[in-house]
């Protein structure tokens, strides 16, 4: 059974992109599923593919259930369309778009075609690499989120910390220089 090597690229940044390895046999609808796993995106909004050509121009419409909107041609369903009758070409490209909404928008490229699974205990669809964060569905990064909370209770940078903390150039946080006391030569022995 030939196995299918698909990179989606987010279409705003192509230096962030997956690699999903899906059978011949497979439809899009699994092929869908296994986009929106690899980006951390739910599954909750409206979907397609477009048959494209090497200038990216929507084709055929491939799409998760046929929309109340005007076609040129009636759309394929992804849960009918089995990947392999799609692909005219080595290089076949697709777009995918989700969430009509938001607007996102994948780039899918084929780039390898295996004759024959190399490992019988892999469940596919599957995404085999990974490059790149990937974009917020919703807005800021959940993962992101926490670390930056745990960095700011660990230094305590909130912005009243940071103020009290520094001054003006020239004026100390102690008032050592009216003492009379040399702040330099408290630091001479102190090397960073």
């Amino acid at each position: 059974m030939a196995i299918l090597r698909f990179r989606i690229y987010w279409e705003d940044d192509d230096s962030v992109y997956r690699d999903v390895a899906i059978r011949h046999t497979q439809n899009f609808f699994d092929l869908h599923s296994a986009i929106l796993k690899s980006y951390e995106f739910d599954s909750k909004h409206k979907a397609t593919f477009y048959r494209s050509n090497d200038n990216w121009q929507r084709g055929r419409e491939i799409s998760l259930e046929k929309y109340d909107k005007n076609y040129k041609a009636e759309p394929l369903v992804m849960a009918e369309t089995v990947i392999s009758t799609e692909v005219k070409n080595p290089n076949q490209k697709f777009i995918y778009e989700y969430d009509f909404n938001k607007n996102w928008h994948f780039m899918v490229e084929l780039i390898n075609v295996d004759k024959e699974e190399k490992d019988i205990k892999v469940i596919y669809p599957v995404c085999v690499r990974v490059e790149g964060i990937a974009p917020s569905q919703y807005g800021t990064k959940g993962l992101i989120d926490s670390r930056l909370s745990e960095m700011e209770e660990k230094y305590d940078l909130n912005a009243a910390a940071l103020v009290e903390g520094f001054t003006e150039e020239g004026e100390s946080d102690t008032e050592s220089e009216d003492n009379g006391e040399d702040v330099g030569a408290a630091d001479e022995g102190n090397e960073f």
